[in-house]
């Protein structure tokens, strides 16, 4: 089978490799559809702290199950699914508590482990997320990142009839402020991006604002009169949008800090403390998170087309992260096809 292996950053190699079987309690999956994900795009510039090369990349993926290894219940040959990418101990604290998610010994497929960029996938029957028959294979390979934003909602806590600004309008801005209007928030998004804005409107976010003609704390009081936000999802990783929520959010607000800040950004420890501020990390997902995912796509309450930006075959994965480089700023999700 075909195997993209990144050799050195912004090298790959198409490699012939040797068709793995299901084993035990494992499940067999023909891969279809991959996304391109910031990280990986970190992993091709070789900014990447935590992946070593060679790595084969892909964890937003979907794909037709192609067999069943024994002992393996509930899932069925040929239908649709995706995998959760997580590979966890079971023995640490946090495995023991519930939150294998963050494993103290926690690899991810595509960067300390390898990934699905190949034909034939083979996992854990257990991490298999199977989905509807009427999913394209964009709509399955998406499924993670909405995943990503489920969580990322979910650690705010309750938002029905709240207002929440979410700075960051790429891919995973996008789709956390589409979570937090599938959890009755009234949702501001926030970039100097127009294009990924407009994005966000045809996703159905009516309140947009570009931050370099419209700063946060006035686009509060356009869009949700005296009483502002108190929930702000920082999804940029950047120090200027953070400093911006912190300033800008109502006493006793939650930041949740969903982007990954390339370089430690100085805050305003002091607005944090003086007006009782949460600031809470989120990481990945559970389980439960992919299921709430699938259901929130297939119900609508997530629209996926707009995001879908560009595809490229296999054989052209470079050509993708090229594309990505010279066009990031006028697209969204990158596609590879197998």
């Amino acid at each position: 089978m075909r195997q993209a292996v990144m050799t050195a950053p912004g090298k790959i190699e198409f490699r012939e490799a040797p068709e793995l079987a299901a084993g035990p309690g494992e499940a067999r999956l023909r891969v279809r559809r991959i996304g391109v994900c910031g990280s990986d795009v970190h992993v091709n510039h070789g900014r990447h702290p935590f992946t070593r090369y060679p790595v084969v990349q892909g964890h937003e993926f979907c794909g037709e199950i192609e067999s069943l290894g024994e002992g393996v219940r509930g899932l069925k040959v040929g239908g649709k699914a995706t995998a959760m990418p997580q590979v966890v101990c079971g023995k640490c604290p946090p495995c023991l508590r519930g939150d294998y998610h963050i494993c103290d010994h926690l690899k991810v497929e595509g960067f300390q482990a390898p990934g699905c960029a190949q034909d034939l996938f083979v996992t854990n029957a257990k991490k298999i997320v199977p989905l509807p028959e009427e999913f394209t294979f964009e709509q399955g390979a998406l499924v993670e990142p909405v995943a990503v934003a489920v969580h990322a909602v979910g650690r705010a806590g309750y938002l029905a009839g709240r207002n929440v600004a979410v700075l960051g309008a790429g891919p995973i801005g996008n789709l956390v402020a589409q979570a937090a209007r599938c959890e009755g928030a009234r949702p501001l998004i926030v970039d100097i991006n127009e294009f990924r804005l407009d994005v966000a409107k045809q996703c159905g976010i009516a309140a947009v604002s570009n931050a370099n003609e419209e700063p946060l704390a006035r686009a509060a009081r356009r869009v949700f009169g005296a009483m502002g936000f108190d929930v702000a999802f920082e999804c940029a990783g950047a120090e200027a949008s953070l400093n911006a929520a912190i300033e800008s959010i109502a006493k006793g607000g939650t930041i949740v800090i969903v982007g990954v800040f390339g370089s430690r950004p100085a805050v305003n420890m002091a607005l944090v403390q003086d007006r009782e501020l949460s600031l809470i990390g989120t990481l990945m997902y559970q389980y439960s998170d992919y299921e709430k995912a699938v259901e929130a796509i297939a119900s609508g309450g997530i629209a996926t087309v707009p995001l879908d930006s560009k595809h490229f075959p296999f054989e052209e994965f470079a050509s993708a992260y090229r594309f990505i480089d010279e066009q990031g700023g006028r697209s969204m999700k990158v596609f590879i096809d197998l």
